[in-house]
């Protein structure tokens, strides 16, 4: 089979699942657990903006530092470092110094993590089968995230948010074990100027960017409040949306792969567009809020397959793959912080909690050109498997 015919795909997207666990069951409740010490929701969208320009200023520094660790290295410490984030979440109570701390160590493990596992998935994939390889991942990660919400829920619940985030950040260090048997893949001292990303790819996570602060980050707020801000039923609403994602990447994975990629953009676009649309409509409503959540969940699973697969191919095939995600991972973080700052600014102004949600509009817009050029460009020379 070739979702699990390579072995070091394996090995990474067994560690992925881990490290999903623990963000769906611990970072997922980053903002829930701010609104309930008192954070507005404008305020949790400006730290979540901090957090992500702390983020774009260090990255530079990772190019350096892994011309001498290598990426497996750096993966396993930037996990390490995420670790960290869970016991200061769970001591915040207000803007302090834990905040503080908290913002600080968010920014560098976040910049160390998510770009040397970009590169690294990019540097050990195959092309040939990238889209099964993505959708079994994100599979995976979707069915870790039936488990980790309901925990997480329950723990803070029961058990307060001192063993709930403890939980996650145990579960986040034991994401490192898979890495040990994994090969590493090295960056070269010099890749010629040719180094950056090209523009379509800058395009595509800048898009992304805009996608994931108002369909998922400002969305959660949304969703928090409409359960009544409770930690239980926000966890199962988080559970069932898994469940209905699970398996839909692995069917649209392998449509990837057979060549099969603009019918694939055109699928999750849609998809994504309808969630969002549906998810501005639910708000104040439980059950519709639920029904959006799970619609969500199933674009998700379809858009992210299609988005990485792209991303992926063309960063393997760039001079340097951690300088490719260095920045792309910028641009992603360009288009966050001016989609959250966008939408603080509405909901200050007076504007609903789901006008920042139809702001995913913005980036569909701008992700959907490149994306079918990426999959018009590799079309015909992409082997059927």
């Amino acid at each position: 089979m070739a979702y699990l015919a390579d072995r070091s795909v394996n090995l990474l997207n067994a560690h992925y699942g881990l490290r999903h666990a623990a963000i769906a069951g611990g970072a997922a409740f980053f903002l829930p657990h701010l609104l309930k010490a008192g954070f507005t929701v404008p305020q949790v969208l400006v730290a979540v903006a901090a957090i992500l320009a702390g983020r774009f200023i260090l990255r530079p520094v990772l190019v350096p530092l892994a011309r001498r660790t290598g990426l497996r290295a750096l993966v396993i410490a930037g996990t390490v470092v995420c670790a960290l984030q869970y016991p200061l979440i769970a001591g915040i109570d207000g803007i302090g110094w834990r905040f503080a701390a908290f913002l600080a160590v968010s920014s560098v493990g976040d910049m160390i993590y998510w770009t040397a596992i970009h590169a690294y998935f990019s540097a050990l994939g195959n092309d040939a089968a990238r889209g099964r390889q993505l959708g079994a991942r994100e599979s995976i990660a979707a069915l870790v995230g039936t488990i980790g919400p309901v925990l997480m829920g329950y723990l803070l619940t029961s058990a307060g948010p001192g063993i709930a985030f403890g939980v996650s950040a145990v579960i986040t260090v034991a994401s490192i074990g898979p890495l040990l048997f994994a090969p590493d893949a090295t960056i070269k001292a010099d890749a010629g100027p040719a180094d950056a990303a090209p523009r379509d790819s800058l395009m595509l996570f800048h898009a992304d960017g805009w996608i994931g602060a108002t369909a998922a980050i400002a969305w959660a707020t949304i969703l928090f409040a409409s359960l009544g801000q409770s930690f239980t039923a926000y966890g199962g609403a988080l559970a069932l949306a898994a469940i209905v994602g699970a398996s839909s990447a692995l069917l649209f994975g392998h449509a990837i792969d057979q060549r099969q990629g603009a019918r694939v953009v055109a699928v999750a676009l849609g998809v994504l567009a309808v969630s969002v649309a549906l998810k501005a409509y639910a708000h104040g409503d439980a059950t519709l809020v639920m029904v959006a959540n799970a619609a969500g969940a199933l674009a998700f699973c379809l858009y992210v397959p299609a988005l990485m697969t792209s991303i992926y191919t063309a960063a393997k095939a760039s001079p340097c793959v951690l300088r490719f995600h260095v920045a792309t991972e910028g641009a992603w973080d360009l288009g966050a912080i001016a989609a959250l700052l966008a939408t603080a600014a509405l909901i200050s102004a007076g504007a609903p909690l789901w006008s920042g949600v139809l702001l995913a509009f913005v980036g569909i817009a701008i992700a959907t050109p490149p994306m079918l050029r990426s999959y018009a460009r590799h079309a015909a020379a992409a082997p059927l498997r």
